[in-house]
């Protein structure tokens, strides 16, 4: 891996400086969380488990309801305990499952009335949890990673700032196009703090076929923004490269997205990437992911 000491150092004395990656997510207050849309983003982006937890927690809290409804009749299913929570919660499941079993039965017109209630709602719901389920994993994403540093060293004799992807599925990405954006820090003439956001422009933004490697350079010359900057100044103006990259699977015929970003920690200066492109014997090529972060210093 790189030398450490080659990195840009971060200012200890600048409290709000470049931050981990997991903790560069803007905290928004104030957020309006009850929206239906919100909630949905919501169940589309929980963890696996969380989700599957979420489905468990709703289906025996349905049953719960209904449960207590059952109980409140006595006697009101045939075979099951009068006044029994968990024979009526098992009724319950039963009966929104579509489970029969011919033990238990609806034996009373108040425990009739709430069956076909929940019959009905027994629907609705494996309806809304079918979706769900369809829509995450219908859902298009990316399997494409970034070098975990970039670099900046000289490329045709020009300060070139570097970094790599590759896609992780091996099959092709199509019309890919990545996009660079330097985010920073800036006061006005008047002392106003502001975020701005600038493009970089790369020497190939675009690929007609993006299956395994491919190298993102921007050049550091007179008309880039990073052009004359000290490490210092990047730390101070917490400066933050931002990169996007979309194109369309092969396979899913779908537009996926992929984003990642770099801080000044994130940045080492004088090195290259160690080569992970080779040929087997029979000509065909093969892409080392394990060495696929490496780099070493100009000049070894």
């Amino acid at each position: 891996m790189s030398d450490p000491s080659q990195r840009i150092p971060p200012s200890p004395a600048y409290r709000t400086g470049p931050l981990p990656r997991r903790e560069r997510l803007a905290i928004i207050k104030g957020q309006d969380r009850g929206r239906y849309a919100d909630l949905y983003h919501g169940v589309l982006r929980a963890p696996w488990w969380a989700f599957f937890l979420g489905l468990a927690g709703v289906f025996a809290a349905t049953n719960v309801v209904f449960a207590l409804a059952y109980v409140a009749d006595r006697g009101g299913i045939a075979n099951a305990r009068p006044g029994n929570f968990w024979d009526a919660f098992i009724f319950s499941a039963q009966t929104i499952g579509s489970i029969n079993y011919s033990v238990m039965a609806p034996k009373s017109s108040y425990v009739n009335g709430l069956v076909v209630i929940e019959a009905f709602f027994g629907i609705l719901m494996i309806a809304l949890f079918t979706g769900i389920i369809f829509a995450r994993f219908s859902r298009p994403f990316a399997r494409v990673i970034f070098s975990k540093v970039a670099v900046i060293t000289a490329f045709d004799g020009v300060p070139t700032l570097m970094f790599r992807t590759a896609n992780q599925r091996g099959n092709q990405v199509l019309d890919a196009a990545i996009s660079l954006t330097l985010a920073r820090q800036h006061v006005s003439c008047e002392g106003i703090v502001m975020r701005r956001f600038e493009e970089l422009k790369l020497v190939r933004s675009r690929t007609a076929l993006f299956a395994l490697s491919w190298t993102i350079m921007h050049t550091i010359d007179e008309t880039s923004p990073l052009y004359g900057l000290a490490p210092d100044d990047m730390v101070d103006k917490q400066m933050e490269i931002i990169a996007l990259l979309s194109g369309s699977d092969a396979t899913m015929a779908a537009t996926i997205y992929a984003r990642y970003s770099y801080g000044p920690d994130d940045i080492v200066l004088d090195h290259r990437f160690v080569d992970v492109l080779s040929l087997t014997p029979r000509g065909r090529r093969v892409v080392d992911l394990t060495r696929f972060h490496d780099t070493r210093p100009v000049g070894e």
